[in-house]
């Protein structure tokens, strides 16, 4: 039987580099093969990097150059987050009684991960929202 270790970052080098040898011979007797990802070779991570990406690309989009507190980029991170989790994994039925698309949400949570529908504030001028309206246009201009 062959398993293979993927690891982000080499956070313990120091222990490994001093039991290297143990390590070696026990992953061998084992079938152990480890893979790793240098730190910075985003594209080295393969399909969950570009998920990230994606996200990074669009947050910077969003956001810009305002100015958030740590809280609203929290409740931002957050919103994104579930977005990105509700998204499916398959194709969209073309029935309106067939089943609702697996998305991510539904292993993380065991549903999906849907919130109320808010106000559009999307085409209100930003220099008159309060502040929780703002992060609301931030998310709602998220996928736009």
């Amino acid at each position: 039987m062959m398993v293979e270790i993927s690891w982000g970052q080499l956070t313990n080098y120091t222990y490994l580099r001093t039991n290297n040898a143990s390590l070696s011979d026990f992953a061998a007797q084992e079938g152990i093969k480890f893979h790793f990802v240098p730190t910075y070779s985003p594209h080295f991570g393969g399909l969950w990097e570009s998920g990230i990406k994606s996200a990074k690309h669009h947050i910077k989009r969003v956001i810009g150059n305002g100015h958030l507190t740590i809280e609203e980029l929290q409740t931002l991170f957050a919103q994104v987050e579930a977005i990105l989790n509700s998204r499916p994994l398959g194709p969209l039925s073309a029935s309106p009684d067939g089943l609702l698309p697996l998305s991510p949400g539904h292993f993380l949570i065991g549903r999906p991960l849907t919130s109320f529908p808010s106000p559009d504030v999307q085409n209100l001028n930003s220099n008159k929202l309060q502040r929780y309206q703002r992060l609301e246009q931030m998310r709602q201009h998220f996928w736009t």
